[in-house]
């Protein structure tokens, strides 16, 4: 008998597998053979659809039960080209009774006809539809128009650095169903929203991508502002000047005021996040660092300092 395919091997289920083990074996086999998840991969289209057969047989009883009279009779010799039948009987012996309807295995030319009136598919037609299960594709290796599932939107959370949410631009990203992906992001993300990618959801809906924004080591973000604290030297906050400062667009220089004071906040304008057209302010949060390991010449000049030094921040304690 031409095309016969053994449905369990398929599923890699033992004969006796119950009707659960099938269920979640098809499911995996079905999620990973897909061919939304296999684009243009021949093979697996193949392997999805022979495990969508194997699973409407095996996971029908009385479609199984014929499928296993069916292999046992093809299997004898003389079987192929003759027209063996399955027995109608009544035995009564040791109290036994068994009844199985007469079957006429031998007007099948090829396994696929025996499939085709087992699953009740017109091949002249060449339509089989099948809404039981959304990964089911009703198909044998001969050719047929099936019905497919409907579209749905999907959803995937996506965390990318807060520089790429700031500038956007392409991006492969790799999504949790393995799915590799280039995407064309917009500049000026914020967490929480959504991108849209069409078409690439289930069975051809779309899917959202939700942003987060990951924390940056740097950079705060509050609201359209962004926030940071910078360490400058004590000669740097006494002697005041320019130094350069990290923004989102790279470095810039800012002059800081002469005595600047430690947590003091000055701001840089328009160099902030864009939120809806518009962008803020990055806001530079002073910190003044008092060096722990200093050289010898260093010391010699902190020491000369201290002598020509004329303030005294503690002339005005209240004690």
């Amino acid at each position: 008998m031409q095309n016969f395919r053994n449905y369990y091997e398929i599923l890699g289920v033992p004969r006796d597998a119950t009707i659960e083990e099938i269920k979640k074996v098809y499911r995996r086999l079905a999620r990973q053979y897909h061919p939304d998840l296999n684009p243009d991969d021949k093979a697996a289209e193949e392997k999805f659809k022979d495990v969508g057969e194997a699973y409407e047989v095996l996971s029908d009883s009385s479609k199984r039960a014929q499928y296993d009279q069916f292999s046992r009779f093809w299997k004898k010799s003389g079987f192929q080209g003759s027209t063996p039948r399955s027995k109608a009987w009544n035995d009564r012996s040791n109290g036994r009774t068994a009844t199985e309807e007469s079957v006429n295995f031998g007007k099948y030319t090829n396994f696929n006809e025996f499939v085709d009136e087992l699953l009740n598919r017109n091949a002249d037609a060449g339509t089989a539809t099948d809404t039981r299960d959304p990964f089911r594709p009703g198909t044998t290796k001969t050719a047929y128009t099936v019905s497919r599932p409907s579209p749905r939107n999907a959803e995937a959370r996506l965390t990318v650095p807060l520089d790429k949410a700031y500038s956007g631009g392409r991006e492969r990203i790799r999504l949790e169903d393995g799915r590799s992906l280039e995407v064309n992001m917009p500049p000026a993300m914020v967490s929480g929203q959504r991108i849209r990618l069409k078409g690439q959801g289930v069975s051809g809906g779309d899917l959202y991508l939700k942003i987060d924004v990951a924390p940056h080591p740097f950079f705060k973000i509050n609201g359209a502002d962004v926030v940071c604290q910078l360490p400058i030297t004590p000669s740097e906050a006494v002697l005041g000047g320019a130094i350069e400062v990290p923004t989102l667009d790279g470095r810039v220089k800012m002059m800081i005021p002469a005595g600047v004071r430690s947590g003091q906040k000055l701001r840089l304008g328009n160099k902030g996040y864009p939120i809806e057209g518009k962008r803020g302010d990055q806001i530079v949060e002073i910190q003044v660092v008092i060096p722990r390991d200093i050289s010898d010449p260093e010391r010699e000049l902190y020491e000369k300092l201290r002598q020509l030094e004329t303030s005294n921040p503690r002339a005005d304690l209240p004690v």
